[in-house]
């Protein structure tokens, strides 16, 4: 950031030298790149300062935000001086004239706004000044943008250039006699994405192709959806720039979704002060005063009339949430006490309220300033204590004291669960982000897009995977390429825990949508069965296989209430990466929790592997919210059991799922009181039981629900009746003799 030190001076109300100002900065996070003397246009000289600032800190991106980090580091000593709306400099010996300018009628019968994305174009106003005389600008603002290297346009555009550079608030306008009328007869802008393939006439002569993905600026002439006038954030059209012959400018200050910016600056390679300024954030609550400062300054140098009144376009953005600070944290994290006065001391010279917390002498109560949007947490806070009270006022110590505490329940539930899957023979894989458009597509649900980056480095992965399961099956790939068969007959089982990513479509018109961004934990298995074995069996073994090490990783981690919970199911899946005849949703009680199923031959045939896979998507954080586990005590039982084994005969589509459901229903309805428990046996296929049918067998224990006595089978039989007639009529399942 270039600061004339003529400039800055403007605003304090005791002058700093050139030496001073670069100590102050350095040492408080914002080094000075060189200093270099400058001969102005008039004869003057002045001092140019190349200030390094940090991403975050867009508020220092102009005279005025340097001008209040001297007057903090200062402690005081130095004023503020903020610049009233039309306020001229006096270093020229002509200054412009002294009254201010004319103001007339309603805004709104000249001009109309409609902005239809309010979620990348938080807030966008308009103002108008008509009666403008386009010449050359007075001889200070010459000098004052002479003296960061900017060249005079206009006085009006000067005007839009020197804003910036004093507030750190784009602007622009626009020639109100070029822009296109709505159905009222007003001059309108309308704020939207970009139409794939729509030209664009930028300021500096070029023309762009948009690709539909851009924000820009239009009015309504040029058929559907109007015409761009503006790449937003960036650059301005030409087709409706302010020249010498314009006479009513319309004054735009407004807001913008920071990626969004860098994206179309990066994708033209276009890189303007104003992209510069939007990708490290505009907050909305600072435009106001910046466009009353350039309306005001146009219509006094231009000698227009200003339109009393101003557009805005956007939702309201609510007040910034207060900030508590624990002294005592402050000077835990800084490893030097700061006395609790010092600390108050401090704050309020970056211009943040500070009030008590309760009792005098504890917490404070912080909010940030709206120029300060970087500061939402406590250690942001202890971060400008230690910047302005001085880094190298603090200690440097010879030891570091460093207290033990227990791992955080997440990083022990974490741990707990690659114990149980390397347990169950899974092997940890750490995979790559990235993954190509073509193995990303059968693992992205319907309703969901894939985010890709544009960058030439990455054209042949360039998405950020939906799923970790495209990695694990080239991982397998490489196994299978190595000859790696997996450790003895159980094949390869590969796991790994990884964020994800999609991008959601816009519900409403003019909304923008939304990233998508999840953390899974992902399987993946061989499905691998002794020789002879027919091909459906070995989906089912695949199946069960998965099935299990879910099972075990969520009994592990929520115990056996978790387990009881636990169901999956045969479903429908909103995406075509898995085997339409094996696969299923896992749920945890009502909510969802994941995917399983065999991986579908044309998936297979993609990575040219040679046996089947079965595979499985979980969402992780659920998983890690069960932990720990809740154990049930209960005293060994005194008196035997009795178990009985039913085979039943249903068709080959009924699934265990239903049988387990009709069981569990039975159980709830009190139909079952003297089950203690239940469990899968086996399935059983054969040419007597007939074509489409296949018998289940399932085995139920019964105890005394007291302990006290023996069953005897006479109060067992009729429960187990009563439950293979309620096979018969829900499932129409037979008997097996």
């Amino acid at each position: 950031m270039k600061i004339s030190l003529r400039w800055l001076n403007e605003y304090l109300s005791s002058p700093v030298a050139a030496e001073q100002a670069e100590h102050a900065l350095t040492f408080a996070g914002f080094p000075i790149e060189s200093t270099t003397a400058v001969e102005l246009p008039g004869g003057g000289k002045d001092v140019l300062l190349d200030v390094e600032v940090t991403s975050n800190r867009g508020d220092v991106l102009s005279h005025v935000g340097v001008a209040r980090e001297l007057v903090a580091l200062s402690g005081g000593s130095r004023g503020f001086k903020p610049p009233s709306a039309d306020a001229v400099f006096t270093w020229s010996p002509t200054p412009s004239p002294a009254a201010g300018p004319a103001v007339t009628g309603d805004v709104l019968a000249h001009a109309a706004v409609d902005n239809r994305v309010a979620a990348v174009c938080p807030l966008f106003t308009a103002r108008v000044i008509k009666g403008v005389k386009v010449g050359p600008s007075p001889r200070w603002l010459v000098e004052a943008l002479a003296a960061v290297g900017q060249r005079s346009i206009n006085n009006v555009v000067d005007v839009t250039n020197f804003v910036a550079l004093e507030l750190g608030q784009p602007t622009h306008v626009f020639d109100m006699a070029r822009l296109g009328k709505n159905a009222a007869g007003k001059p309108e802008l309308v704020i939207r994405t970009a139409v794939k393939g729509e030209k664009l006439n930028l300021l500096d002569g070029k023309t762009i192709t948009l690709a539909g993905d851009e924000v820009v600026v239009a009015d309504p002439s040029g058929g559907e959806g109007g015409r761009a006038v503006s790449l937003a954030g960036v650059m301005g059209g030409a087709e409706t720039e302010v020249t010498e012959a314009t006479t009513d400018v319309l004054l735009e200050a407004a807001t913008w979704d920071p990626v969004a910016v860098r994206r179309a600056a990066r994708r033209f390679g276009i890189r303007t002060d104003a992209s510069y300024r939007f990708e490290r954030t505009v907050d909305p609550r600072t435009i106001d005063g910046a466009a009353r400062r350039a309306a005001g300054l146009i219509a006094r140098l231009a000698g227009g009339t200003l339109v009393s009144g101003a557009i805005n376009a956007g939702p309201s953005r609510p007040a910034n949430t207060p900030i508590r600070l624990r002294p005592a944290r402050c000077g835990a994290m800084l490893g030097a006490e700061v006395p609790r006065g010092r600390i108050v001391e401090i704050l309020r010279a970056l211009e943040i309220e500070v009030q008590d917390m309760g009792k005098p002498g504890e917490d404070l109560l912080c909010t940030a300033p709206v120029f300060r949007p970087d500061l939402t947490r406590e250690i942001d806070l202890i971060e400008e204590v230690a910047r302005v009270h001085g880094l190298d006022k603090l200690p440097v110590h010879e030891k570091v004291a460093v207290r033990v505490s227990p791992p955080q329940r997440s990083e022990s539930a974490m741990r707990e669960l690659a114990r149980v899957l390397t347990g169950a023979g899974f092997y940890e894989a750490l995979t790559f982000t990235f993954v190509g458009t073509k193995q990303a597509k059968p693992f992205l649900p319907g309703e969901l897009q894939t985010i890709e980056v544009c960058d030439e480095r990455r054209k042949a992965d360039p998405v950020l995977r939906p799923s970790a399961l495209p990695s694990l099956l080239a991982c397998r790939r490489a196994n299978q390429d190595g000859g790696v068969a997996g450790d003895g007959n159980g094949g390869v089982r590969l796991f790994e825990t990884s964020a994800v990513f999609a991008h959601r479509s816009p519900t409403a018109k003019g909304a923008r949508g939304e990233a998508v961004e999840n953390r899974n934990l992902a399987l993946l298995a061989d499905a691998v069965l002794p020789e002879g074995g027919k091909a459906f069996e070995r989906k089912q073994a695949a199946v069960r296989l998965i099935r299990g090490a879910i099972e075990a990783a969520v009994r592990a981690l929520g115990g056996q209430g978790a387990i009881e919970r636990l169901v999956f199911e045969p479903a429908e899946l909103p995406m075509t990466a898995y085997d339409a005849a094996a696969r299923g949703v896992v749920r945890l009680g009502d909510k969802a929790l994941g995917v399983f199923g065999v991986i579908a031959e044309t998936v297979q045939r993609e990575y040219d592997l040679a046996s089947p896979v079965v595979a499985a998507e979980i969402g992780l954080d659920p998983l890690v919210a069960l932990y720990p586990p809740r154990s049930s005590v209960r005293t060994l039982p005194q008196f035997p059991s009795i178990e009985r084994d039913l085979s039943v005969v249903v068709s080959e589509g009924t699934a265990w799922a239903a049988i387990d459901s009709l069981v569990r229903k039975a159980r709830a309805s009190g139909a079952l009181p003297l089950m203690d428990d239940y469990w899968f046996v086996t399935t059983f296929r054969g040419q007597q039981l007939g074509t489409g049918k296949k018998s289940v067998t399932f085995r139920m224990r019964f105890r005394d629900p007291a302990d006290q006595r023996t069953l005897r089978h006479e109060e067992v039989d009729p429960q187990v009746n009563g439950l293979v007639e309620r096979a018969k009529t829900t499932l129409a399942a037979v008997l097996r003799a």
